[in-house]
């Protein structure tokens, strides 16, 4: 029997975060989640904040709780977050202030300004990114006037954050700083030429590293502070659809498409370099970077936010509904009837979404869904078309078909999106992990550790150690036509 190993794994969503210990035999993997805690964006003074301090806090909770459980002997910790959200630090290695999130209205008209300055072609001829309204690069150019950007001399990332106040060392992982467009994604390094251009100070930026290094370890006062060992601190891949990606149980060399399914959908495939052409341009595809020198080449999708922010609004109206609850009024609702955009920009903040999704119907002539069951089955059946159309792309860009769609993250616990993906885009879909961002952050720690050779080692452990679902694709002729209708609604 070989010496277990175990690893801690931090993993940071829009909405909550976990502290889950991996324990590695030298065959499979084994889960314990160890805490768990919501992750509450505030709005005041007019911004939309993360309140990082008590998210921090929540780290040394969920450290301090592995303690207590008797698992002294974990050999690292990582984390991993969300994307493009940044804090900015004075010289003396100071917080300046809340960090905001990605969804605050500061960047409202940044990628026409941008355009104008410097053109969107430029921009992602350099960097290769989407263009997405909440980009790093959008938010410093938002506050290119603000005082606080003329004190700043570093600037991290949420997740290097995190590292920064564990262990007192600054460094940029790569896979988060790629979410920015701030790189130049073929040769992987900042590009100060665009910072320039734009008039963003380059000063801020420091030191890029590789998912896989150790960034430090833990300060003596926090050791002293939750009675641990000086645990190193593994840079991960930092975003969390990096590790997810990482995750993907695949042995066999096939093309697939994957989907990082939660919150957002992010959807694409795993290439060895950039894909940067007039093809992915006009997609508006990303080319992020990926574990072990990867690129995830692949489209934002707005995920189960919408479904979210419907359960939201109804518990605000009082009425209070599980998700199951709500798939099953979708099941007993009226097949292909309406259609919405998943991505159109009144969907992004938070709000009355049921409204906004009628709002949407009734602009263009489609019939106007009004129980809770039909408001969301538009939405499911939407966000599966949109899959569809990235897979349409993804295959004309690369020139191959793909032979299956491997969805992977919480959003999988939503059989039907599994189901409605699987016939939306007429491919298998293999559904799992679930746990598919902390498995992947846990994947690159033991290899960090030597635990685990490499990415294709550390595949095969997932595959040997967590289940996973196949659907098969039904009723081609139906959604068919539900595609065609929705492409009178909907463009790429």
């Amino acid at each position: 029997m070989s010496e277990t190993s175990k690893v801690l794994a931090f993993d940071f969503g829009a909405s909550s975060g976990r502290a889950m210990l991996f324990t590695f035999d030298g065959e499979k993997l084994s889960i314990e989640e160890m805490h768990r805690f919501s992750n509450d964006p505030v709005t005041v003074g007019g911004g939309f904040y993360w309140d990082v301090l008590r998210l921090f806090h929540e780290i040394k909770t969920g450290i301090l709780k592995t303690m207590h459980a008797g698992h002294s002997d974990i050999l690292s910790i990582g984390i991993d977050t969300w994307g493009v959200d940044f804090g900015l630090f004075d010289k003396n290695g100071n917080l300046l202030g809340n960090p905001h999130h990605y969804r605050d209205s500061r960047t409202d008209g940044m990628i026409d300004q941008a355009d104008k300055e410097v053109g969107k072609r430029y921009i992602f001829d350099h960097t290769g990114i989407q263009f997405n309204f909440f980009n790093t690069l959008f938010q410093l150019m938002a506050i290119r006037k603000d005082p606080s950007l003329e004190l700043a001399d570093r600037l991290l990332f949420t997740p290097d954050v995190f590292n920064y106040f564990l262990t007192g060392e600054m460094k940029n992982e790569y896979t988060i700083a790629s979410t920015s467009q701030l790189l130049d994604a073929k040769k992987r390094t900042w590009d100060t030429e665009l910072l320039e251009k734009l008039q963003i100070p380059t000063k801020l930026l420091g030191e890029l590293v590789q998912p896989g290094t150790v960034v430090g370890y833990l300060t003596d006062e926090l050791c002293e502070e939750l009675g641990c060992p000086k645990i190193p601190v593994v840079a991960v891949g930092s975003h969390d659809t990096a590790s997810a990606v990482a995750s993907v149980p695949v042995t066999e060399d096939y093309p697939y498409a994957y989907i990082s399914s939660g919150t957002w959908a992010l959807m694409g495939a795993e290439l060895d370099e950039p894909e940067i052409t007039d093809a992915s341009f006009r997609y508006n595809f990303t080319n992020e970077g990926g574990v072990c020198g990867k690129i995830r080449f692949l489209k934002n999708i707005m995920g189960l936010w919408i479904v979210q922010e419907c359960r939201r609004q109804w518990k605000r109206e009082g009425k209070e509904f599980s998700f199951d609850d709500l798939e099953k009024a979708a099941r007993s609702a009226e097949p292909h009837r309406s259609f919405i955009d998943p991505d159109d920009l009144s969907f992004a903040p938070p709000g009355n979404m049921p409204r906004r999704i009628r709002e949407f119907c009734e602009k263009t002539g489609q019939p106007i869904p009004q129980t809770e069951g039909e408001v969301i089955r538009c939405a499911m059946e939407s966000l599966a078309l949109k899959c569809r159309m990235v897979v349409d792309a993804l295959e004309d860009v690369q020139g191959k078909s793909l032979e299956a769609v491997h969805m992977l993250g919480g959003g999988i616990k939503d059989t039907m999106l599994c189901e409605f993906v699987a016939c939306a885009t007429q491919k298998k879909v293999l559904a799992g992990p679930v746990e598919a961002t902390s498995t992947g952050n846990a994947v690159m720690q033991l290899m960090a550790m030597g635990k685990v050779s490499d990415l294709s080692e550390g595949r095969k452990v997932v595959k040997a150690s967590f289940p996973i679902t196949t659907y098969e694709p039904t009723d081609k002729e139906g959604w068919e036509q539900a595609f065609a209708a929705y492409k009178k609604f909907v463009k790429f």
